[in-house]
């Protein structure tokens, strides 16, 4: 059997599948189904300086090939998850665990960053920058490179742990962003975050989610979302993380292909919860259909 296993920032994954963060909890949650310890890790759910009670319901509206969500980062803050979360999630996982933040302002990301540093189980700092700067007018931090870039260097000075950026695709030009990231001292990349979407209720004539718009995720995603990670990876030195739409482990090699080290799933843990457990167990007959021996061998292989 071939080689699954790639390095992502100087830490080794058994295999490069990752559930992404908002579909797989706290991890242990997911346990109780299968042994975890299977993941190449996970990026557990996005977490707060402050507890989150998220946003009002109807949060999820499903569509054709995936689903819309407006959870709002519903979280108990950054303290009940170093107290209450890690210690669960420590007695059936055994890896590092890639720890997803969140902020609304720069000193926000710093303060979470800096209290998950000092966590052994943490192996990565996933930073969310799709989060609204309420001291700029409301604007993503992910939109514009000065700001994306701010939360990465600030991020940066409070820690050890390997950054990894997380961007939005809601943007004009995505990869002057990985760029502005790269300079600010990011270790990695991850994208796709979510696309803008929406729908309405025809019996109601109002928008379905209580918010209006969401986050639509799902296999419709994936050409976006590969474009996206295809164009990042050629513009930057440090390793990508691809995600959007992957539910195969064709997507996997597909992904990989692209430029991606390693490859999140996500809507695809909400409709089957094993998808990750059975991407892996899938991949090595992916890897012998296609004469692949390594897969570190095929990152960023298509030209």
């Amino acid at each position: 059997m071939g080689s699954l296993s790639v390095n992502l920032c100087g830490i080794e994954l058994d295999n490069p599948v990752i559930p992404a963060s908002g579909t797989f909890g706290y991890g242990y949650e997911f346990a109780e189904l299968y042994d975890i310890n299977c993941l190449g890790t996970f990026s557990f759910k996005g977490t707060t300086k402050e507890p989150r009670f998220g946003n009002p319901t109807p949060r999820i509206a499903e569509c054709t090939g995936g689903m819309i969500n407006a959870v709002g980062l519903q979280n108990p803050g950054v303290d009940k998850v170093i107290s209450e979360e890690l210690p669960k999630l420590k007695a059936c996982f055994h890896k590092p665990v890639m720890a997803n933040v969140s902020g609304f302002s720069v000193a926000d990301y710093a303060y979470t960053c800096e209290r998950l540093d000092k966590e052994e189980q943490v192996g990565w700092l996933e930073v969310n920058v799709s989060c609204p700067n309420v001291h700029g007018g409301g604007m993503s931090f992910g939109t514009c490179p000065e700001a994306a870039a701010e939360v990465t260097a600030a991020v940066k000075k409070v820690t050890k742990k390997p950054v990894i950026v997380k961007l939005s695709p809601n943007v004009t030009d995505i990869v002057s962003i990985a760029r502005a990231c790269e300079d600010a001292g990011a270790d990695g990349i991850s994208l796709i975050n979510t696309l803008l979407g929406m729908r309405i209720d025809l019996r109601t004539r109002r928008p379905i989610i209580a918010n209006k718009m969401g986050g639509f995720s799902g296999p419709a995603i994936f050409p976006v979302a590969l474009r996206m990670v295809y164009q990042v990876a050629g513009a930057v030195k440090i390793p990508v993380v691809g995600m959007g739409g992957v539910s195969s482990a064709e997507d996997v090699v597909e992904m990989m292909l692209a430029g991606a080290t390693a490859v999140e799933v996500g809507a695809a843990n909400l409709v089957n919860p094993y998808a990750c457990r059975d991407i892996i167990r899938e991949l090595p007959a992916v890897m012998e259909k296609y004469k692949i021996e390594n897969l570190k061998d095929i990152i960023g292989g298509a030209k």
